[in-house]
């Protein structure tokens, strides 16, 4: 530094003294002093180098040891680094596997506490009505227990293990049948103290007085018994609850035949059922089926005609022999019967007015013949609406109970869901034969009458075949032809239009 100020003067110098010989010689000798200077500079810079060269040789061998040891520390530390880091990568992975098995954990107890508390409401409904005596205190308090603020999860999950261990201490105990006390409802109503027997779905009971089934009934919470008739019965059952061992009765309905007993009723009893519209509809029944069974025997009694006598008849008539005709009309009985006497006995009138006379005593017929089927038709038709009416009013009464008291028994209901199906059910029972029986018994009739009408029409062609034989003989004779009596206009008219309108009078 001090060479290089010198230096500099020494230059400032020079530019000022530029171009004297002064100036030449100065310059000459501040070289020299300058060379001088700077060798000396020189000489101690390289000692100053030499020693620190000896100072950085003597101090270089602890400088390498320290760093080797620094390198040494750095490179523990690194590993002591790295090692936390690993530690720590693995903790926040444990820590993450710890979350998720916490998680897993919670979800897991959700769904154990949501299923132990499914089950604990469901029990109840899955044990027989004889067991919840003694399973009361259990199942409420498995039952209770998610509901009590002050209960911890602990308190939680040892009530309902208790009711688990009590289901399966009951499963293990069904396995082989099991027996205790408790209290059920006779048959008089009467609350008794028995003893049960609980052979898997099957409860027996025992209680001094008689032997038999407990039944749960609708909306009780206390068993019911169904005493055996059987003594035989009864007694394996008492033998079996008392000692715990023998022959049981063995229902493989698992009671239901017992309940299908129980719905049977009698005839009295299901036409009851139907209401006061039942009384109608029996009432026309019975009437209907009285008319029927009259009608039936008096047609019956009526008369068929002998075909052979009806053919000589109509010979007869045809030979114009009026005795004979007579005679064997008289032979004939029945409507049939009357029937031809009336057109024998006017056998010498104009065929128009026997065929009038015919008809006549057709239509006599006919009416009595016909009388009474309307009224079984009527019952027919009648009998559906009345059962119809019995629904309406059944259905209304139906509707009167769900007001009072809601849709939640349905044995309240049944009766008036009853009233309307049985009503329903006797409306068809007694229409369908009434209109079975109106047809068999009007198709009867109409095989009579097609009967008389066949024959009055063979009778009225035999006569018209006389007449027409005797008035060619009288013209053959030369004689002057006898006049027909004149007879009225509205007698002239056709047959089948007379027939026609006479059934439209008649409202047939």
């Amino acid at each position: 530094m001090k060479m290089l100020l010198r230096t500099t003067a020494v230059v400032i110098l020079g530019i000022a003294l530029l171009g004297t010989p002064a100036f030449a010689e100065a310059i000459s000798a501040s070289f020299d002093s300058a060379s001088a200077d700077a060798e000396r500079d020189l000489r101690a810079a390289l000692d100053e180098l030499a020693s620190l060269r000896e100072g950085i040789a003597a101090e270089k061998v602890p400088l390498d040891r320290e760093l080797r040891r620094l390198e040494a520390e750095l490179t523990g530390v690194r590993a002591e680094y790295d090692e936390a880091t690993r530690t720590l990568d693995t903790r926040n992975l444990d820590l993450g596997n710890f979350r998720k098995e916490i998680e897993a954990g919670n979800a897991e107890h959700a769904y154990l506490s949501n299923l132990l508390d499914e089950y604990a409401r469901n029990f109840e409904t899955r044990v027989h009505v004889a067991e919840l005596q003694r399973l009361r205190e259990t199942i409420d308090a498995a039952r209770l227990a998610p509901e009590d603020p002050d209960a911890d999860a602990t308190d939680v999950y040892r009530a309902q293990a208790a009711l688990v261990a009590a289901s399966l201490d009951r499963v293990e105990g069904l396995l082989g049948g099991t027996r205790f006390e408790g209290q059920a409802v006779a048959p008089d109503g009467r609350v008794r103290d028995v003893r049960f027997a609980l052979v898997g779905p099957v409860a027996l009971y025992e209680d001094g007085t008689g032997a038999g089934l407990a039944e749960q009934r609708l909306n009780s919470y206390e068993p019911r018994l169904v005493p055996f008739d059987d003594p035989v019965a009864a007694a394996a059952v008492r033998s079996v609850v008392a000692i715990g061992s023998g022959a049981m009765p063995f229902d493989p309905t698992l009671g239901n035949a017992l309940k299908v007993v129980a719905t049977k009723e009698t005839l009295r009893e299901h036409v009851t059922a139907g209401g006061p519209v039942m009384v109608p509809i029996l009432l026309l029944a019975a009437a209907a089926l009285v008319t029927a069974l009259v009608k039936s025997w008096q047609l019956a009694r009526v008369p068929r005609p002998s075909q052979k006598r009806v053919a000589e008849l109509l010979e007869a008539v045809r030979r114009r022999d009026v005795a004979k005709a007579i005679e064997l009309a008289r032979g004939i009985r029945g409507p049939t019967g009357e029937m031809l006497q009336a057109g024998v006995a006017h056998l010498r009138e104009p065929r128009e007015l026997v065929e009038e006379i015919m008809f006549e005593r057709t239509l006599e017929a006919k009416l009595g013949l016909q009388r009474f089927l309307s009224f079984i038709a009527l019952t027919a038709a009648a009998a559906p609406l009345l059962g119809l009416l019995g629904t309406v009013t059944g259905i209304m009464n139906t509707f009167k109970l769900i007001t009072v008291f809601g849709t939640g028994d349905a044995r309240t209901l049944s009766s008036g869901i009853s009233e309307a199906l049985i009503t329903t059910e006797f409306g068809l029972i007694v229409a369908i034969p009434s209109l079975l029986l109106h047809a068999y018994l009007s198709r009867k009739v109409r095989r009579m009458l097609d009967g008389m009408e066949k024959t009055a029409v063979s009778f009225l062609n035999r006569l018209g075949a006389s007449h027409m034989t005797l008035e060619l003989a009288v013209a053959g004779s030369g004689e002057p032809e006898r006049r027909r009596p004149a007879v009225r206009t509205e007698l002239a008219e056709p047959l089948t239009v007379r027939r026609a309108r006479t059934a439209e009078e008649l409202g047939h």
